[in-house]
């Protein structure tokens, strides 16, 4: 077997090493070189070692779910979005439990195993649903990369259900409430945020994302056309595209957003060296982490007297505004973003119910003007 001694050794004083072809798991031919040896002995036995792994791993009647897994997501890695990727790895320690399981060994013991293990999670149905469906993308890949066949398991599979389960409260700010929060922000950085968050419905990636070269002070509008993903803090962030193609949008901004915009812009212009375009509105020549926003957040509800909510619940704030004041299902679904009209309406239906009822009184109170004039 082929092994090599490198004319420059490391400092260790180790020189040899091996470089050879394999057969990965998906079927493609690929080269390993590997670390250095410090006899040609050690590279000798060092590559068969190597070479019985990689034999072994591309028996596809071995095949395990951990190896499943690692191939599901290399193959997805350079076709779904950061966004997409970052769930994938949240998801995979739930399914641990059958990490080691052969796929040609599972059946519906194991699933209904791995079943009562995400019951027994405190975690929400949806959330439950969410990585069932990540186990099932998992299988069909398996079964269209790999032959394998689950007929036998998917008759018996089903989505989680619990109907006991009382639905999540939606928290929001209702005008009055927002405008108390706003007033103890002294911050014009952060003033800008919290108005951007409830007058335009961001996203929190959404406003992170957003440069100075994506507000139009002279048509009065700011574009939405990126975010920022998983970032862990100033110095690693990237960008990526909006959650969905109806979430790139402009949107029209208030006249006092777009005041406070042309002061923070005026003060960083001063204060940051280097300062163009490409500077983040809510950050610097970095975007500002989610933490630190956050954390302003909290302090603020506490220092006006209001309610926690969540980052994204402004978000509801905003739609909520915008169905108190009567615009319709398709402007507020455009206004967020969304995909379908049916993904606005599932979310606040029981908004529209109150907007109904306000209709209706409006009504009521116009016949009995009538009636008594």
């Amino acid at each position: 077997m082929p092994v090599y001694k490198d004319k420059v050794p490391a400092k260790s004083g180790k020189c040899w090493y091996f470089r050879t072809r394999y057969k990965k798991l998906d079927g493609t031919r690929a080269q390993y070189h590997s670390k250095r040896y410090m006899t040609k002995r050690e590279a000798q036995e060092a590559e068969a070692e190597f070479l019985i792994k990689s034999q072994n791993e591309a028996s596809v009647s071995s095949l395990t779910f951990s190896q499943l897994i690692n191939l599901f997501i290399e193959n997805r890695s350079t076709i779904v979005k950061e966004t997409t990727m970052y769930g994938y790895k949240n998801k995979r320690p739930y399914l641990d439990i059958i990490a080691n399981v052969k796929l040609k060994d599972f059946n519906i013991e194991v699933y209904e195993r791995w079943r009562r293990y995400i019951n027994s999670c405190n975690i929400s149905t949806r959330y439950k649903n969410d990585i069932y469906k990540f186990l099932k993308s998992l299988l069909n890949y398996a079964t269209d990369w790999y032959g394998f066949s689950f007929v036998h398991v998917y008759r018996k599979m089903h989505n989680f259900n619990n109907p006991n389960e009382l639905p999540k409260e939606m928290l929001y700010f209702t005008y009055d409430e927002f405008q108390k929060f706003l007033s103890v922000e002294k911050d014009i950085k952060f003033r800008c945020a919290w108005q951007l968050l409830y007058y335009c419905g961001l996203r929190i990636g959404e406003l992170k994302g957003i440069t100075w070269k994506d507000i139009d002070f002279e048509n009065r509008t700011v574009s939405i056309n990126k975010q920022i993903t998983q970032q862990s803090c100033r110095s690693r962030w990237s960008f990526s595209p909006p959650k969905t193609a109806k979430s790139n949008r402009v949107l029209p901004l208030t006249k006092v957003l777009l005041n406070d915009l042309k002061l923070l812009k005026e003060s960083d212009s001063k204060i940051l060296f280097g300062f163009n375009d490409t500077y983040f509105v809510i950050g610097d020549i970095a975007p500002q982490i989610s933490s630190t926003i956050t954390a302003r957040k909290n302090r603020n509800c506490e220092i006006a007297g209001v309610k926690q909510i969540r980052i994204h619940d402004f978000r509801h704030s905003c739609a909520s505004l915008l169905i108190y004041k009567g615009a319709n299902i398709i402007t507020v679904s455009k206004f967020l973003g969304h995909t379908k009209i049916e993904e606005t309406l599932n979310t606040y239906t029981h908004l529209y119910k109150n907007a109904l009822i306000d209709i209706t009184s409006l009504i009521d109170d116009m016949n009995e003007a009538r009636i008594n004039s």
